[in-house]
């Protein structure tokens, strides 16, 4: 969060980050913020107090109707670029709580009418890299923050397929040369072949991210 772009945005104040230990808000001497779960199962649960305390803090005195609470959870709604851009242009705030274990109280979703939310059809560790992957695409659609709106890719015709100096690669023997489209100087033309490139590459089942 404090290299790169969105290093960048928060020197310049555009961004701001806040990270919660939830530890520091346990009421034991332990710091212990899991326990087992009613009705049995594998694994531990997170308290649902420590995380409550924790989220009240970020909340302060900020304006609730402006702020977005989210849980990382793998069975959430899935996260897109469209939901990207709502939160940033809906919510001042964004509070993303990472959980752990096995998951996390539901009376934290309840109380705080959070959304769960995914990044994908699968499971990881902890909350911890879902949580920043959703900052870093909610955080570019934060105006200023790519300094020009027509730095996001998703507002452009693009392809996937880019090429930079030199004009023709040498490698093992053989030459690789840039497509003579892109060297015509012809912005009608180039953005026809992109948009031609990019229908191709999704009728082959491969998605932009």
């Amino acid at each position: 969060m404090h290299e790169s772009v969105l290093g960048r945005a928060t020197k310049q104040g555009v961004l701001d980050f806040s990270v919660y230990d939830v530890r520091d808000f346990a009421k034991n001497k332990w710091n212990k913020i899991d326990d087992r779960p009613y009705g049995g199962g594998p694994g531990m649960v997170m308290e649902a107090a420590p995380i409550l305390a924790a989220v009240k803090k970020a909340i302060g005195k900020k304006d609730r109707k402006k702020i977005k609470i989210a849980i990382m959870a793998p069975r959430g709604t899935q996260f897109t670029n469209e939901l990207a851009r709502k939160w940033a242009n809906k919510y001042d705030h964004v509070i993303l709580i990472a959980g752990r274990y096995e998951g996390i109280d539901s009376r934290v979703k309840k109380i705080l009418r959070a959304e769960e939310v995914s990044i994908g059809p699968y499971v990881v560790t902890g909350g911890e890299l879902p949580a920043l992957l959703i900052a870093d695409a909610v955080a570019r659609q934060v105006s200023g923050v790519l300094g020009k709106g027509e730095s996001l890719e998703e507002t452009r015709v693009s392809s996937g397929e880019m090429y930079t100096r030199p004009e023709v690669l040498e490698y093992e023997g053989k030459k690789y040369k840039v497509p003579k489209v892109l060297l015509s100087g012809d912005p009608k033309k180039i953005d026809a072949w992109k948009l031609d490139a990019e229908q191709m590459r999704n009728k082959r089942g491969n998605s932009r991210i």
